[in-house]
């Protein structure tokens, strides 16, 4: 991705959508040395027309898109994977298709390449902002001139053996993201995936580091069991794969527990909370510590593994922030963030309008990336994508999810990291 620069540039649009306020219709963004100095409606004044002035008389200016959740070493898979079975038996098929990949150095730059077509791709649906759970971290590929990327380096392990080298490398890796200058986060995996002292670990980790953590909580009903029982399928799958042990099996703690420890670091992401309305204790956890804590939803991936959406109604009347992610293309056929917002509207669940203000500002309240995303006011960077709908109407929040409406650019901090503003007036 080579960015263009405009130093000073005018977009006028019909609509504008800042994220701090209602949609202002005729209105006009002037960026300047990649953020934005002044907005409005109607007439440009003086010193806007001076800039670069770019009409786009049926386009819609949004604040570029944040998917908050997505495991970009699948992007580059061409179809996802069965997911008949729900979790439990997509996970085997996971595993068999990550193991299945070369290793040593071919194995690495498989991944690069992957990582390299999923930023393309995001940059491609809008998307300016992402968080990334990354297995292992190939700096170079997260540093480019695409969206900006929280990597949330991702731990999981049951057995004690493997709780040193997991601290270890996962220390190793936050600190090469550091001196990469690409911000990090910690992702203790699942609560069926991670034992109990490996996850008060990384905690302690994210506390000390001032890290945001982000944590794959109550995706499937058989989590539940088997962190109260010890049995179910989750329990098979981990005997399949080698990694439970019935002489000495892991402590493993409820959801409720986790939340808890989320809230322990500076923000904390629960990812899908599929169930959460089924366990009241995590439930009122999570509302408890809704001013540090926020739930990001994959809905796509939820329909093709668990057949529901997560109570997102329940969420927002308890005051809980909620976020929009693709996931992987492992799960997920494309990375489009407006494809889940269409979802979640079609079911009725949200609003067009609530559905882009979770793709948006609350995405970035979620990656700490609050300052410099989410939303387009004057002082902050300019990042924002210019949507064509092929048929405007009166009502831009729904036509920014029309599935024709067409993404003509994608700017990051004022540079265009996707598409071209030299065809769309």
């Amino acid at each position: 991705m080579t960015p263009s620069v405009h130093d000073d540039l005018t977009l006028r649009c019909r609509w504008l959508l800042t994220m701090c306020g209602p949609a202002v219709e005729g209105g006009w963004l002037r960026v300047r040395q990649g953020k934005v100095v002044d907005l409005g409606r109607g007439p440009l004044p003086l010193a806007s027309r001076q800039a670069t002035v770019i009409d786009v008389p049926d386009g819609i200016i949004v604040p570029g898109l944040v998917n908050a959740h997505t495991h970009l070493e699948f992007s580059d898979m061409p179809t996802p994977l069965v997911p008949a079975g729900g979790l439990p038996a997509w996970i085997a098929r996971l595993v068999a298709e990550r193991r299945g990949r070369p290793q040593g150095a071919e194995g690495e730059a498989r991944v690069a390449a992957a990582i390299r077509a999923g930023l393309t791709e995001s940059a491609c649906a809008g998307v300016t902002a992402i968080g990334e759970i990354a297995t292992s971290v190939p700096v170079v590929d997260y540093a480019t001139a695409g969206p900006r990327v929280r990597v949330f380096r991702e731990a999981l392990g049951l057995a004690p053996v493997t709780r040193e080298t997991a601290r270890r490398t996962v220390r190793i890796d936050v600190k090469r993201l550091t001196a990469a200058g690409v911000a990090a986060g910690l992702s203790p995996h699942a609560p069926y995936s991670i034992a109990a002292p490996l996850g008060r670990d990384v905690v302690a980790m994210a506390r000390t580091s001032r890290l945001p953590l982000a944590m794959h909580i109550a995706e499937t009903e058989a989590e539940r069991e088997l962190t109260s029982t010890g049995t179910g399928p989750l329990r098979e799958l981990l005997e399949h794969l080698g990694a439970w042990s019935p002489t000495a099996p892991p402590e493993l703690l409820p959801a409720a527990d986790w939340i808890t420890r989320l809230a322990r670091a500076p923000r904390g992401i629960v990812v899908h909370g599929t169930f959460l309305d089924r366990d009241p204790a995590a439930f009122s956890r999570l509302a408890r510590h809704r001013d540090r804590l926020g739930v990001v939803v994959c809905p796509r991936t939820t329909l093709a593994l668990s057949g529901r959406l997560p109570p997102i109604a329940a969420f927002h009347d308890a005051g809980v922030r909620v976020a929009v992610g693709t996931d992987s293309r492992a799960s997920n056929p494309d990375l489009s963030v407006l494809a889940e917002c269409r979802t979640l509207v079609s079911a009725s669940v949200a609003s067009p309008e609530e559905t882009i203000h979770m793709a948006t500002h609350a995405g970035a309240w979620m990656l700490g990336f609050d300052r410099r995303a989410g939303r387009l006011a004057p002082g902050r960077p300019a990042d924002l994508a210019v949507l064509v709908p092929l048929r405007g109407s009166a009502d831009p929040w729904s036509d920014a999810l029309a599935p024709d409406t067409r993404i003509a650019a994608t700017l990051r901090a004022g540079r265009v990291i996707a598409g071209s503003l030299a065809t769309i007036g």
